[in-house]
C-alpha cells in the first residue's frame, strides 16, 4: 500500500507539536500560548485524516482548506512563541519550515482538486 505523503507529514508535524507543547508546559511553565499551538497544530492532521473519507470532492476541498487555515494559525503561534523567547531560533526555523512545506503541499492539493471540480462542470 502506497503511503500518503500529506497524511504522513501532517502526523509527523503533530507529533513535533505535542512534544513542543510538553516542553513549553514542563520546562517553560507556559500554558496559554502552548495550548493554542497544540490545538491548531494537531488539528491540521486531524482534518487531513477526515478528508480521506470525504463524501465528495467539495467536502474533500473543504477539509483540506480547514487544514490550511489551521496551519496558518499554527505558524502564527510559532512566530509568537519565538518572538517572546519561549522557543529558540533553531527549533522555530525547523518547525516553521515543516509548516511552510505542509502549507505548500496542501495548497497544491486544493488547487488540483478545485481544477478537477471546474473541469467536471
Amino acid at each position: 500500500m502506497e503511503k500518503n505523503v500529506v497524511v504522513e507529514k501532517s502526523l509527523d508535524f503533530a507529533v513535533r507539536i505535542v512534544k513542543l507543547n510538553k516542553y513549553l508546559c514542563d520546562d517553560k511553565k507556559e500554558f496559554v500560548l502552548s495550548k493554542q499551538l497544540l490545538r491548531s497544530g494537531t488539528s491540521v492532521g486531524a482534518n487531513i485524516a477526515e478528508s480521506q473519507n470525504a463524501q465528495s470532492n467539495n467536502d474533500f476541498v473543504s477539509k483540506m482548506a480547514i487544514s490550511r487555515k489551521e496551519l496558518s494559525e499554527t505558524m502564527y503561534w510559532l512566530e509568537l512563541l519565538y518572538r517572546t523567547d519561549y522557543i529558540e531560533k533553531k527549533a522555530f526555523d525547523s518547525l516553521y519550515s515543516d509548516a511552510d512545506e505542509l502549507y505548500k503541499i496542501i495548497s497544491s492539493i486544493i488547487k488540483t482538486s478545485e481544477n478537477k471540480n471546474a473541469t467536471k462542470r
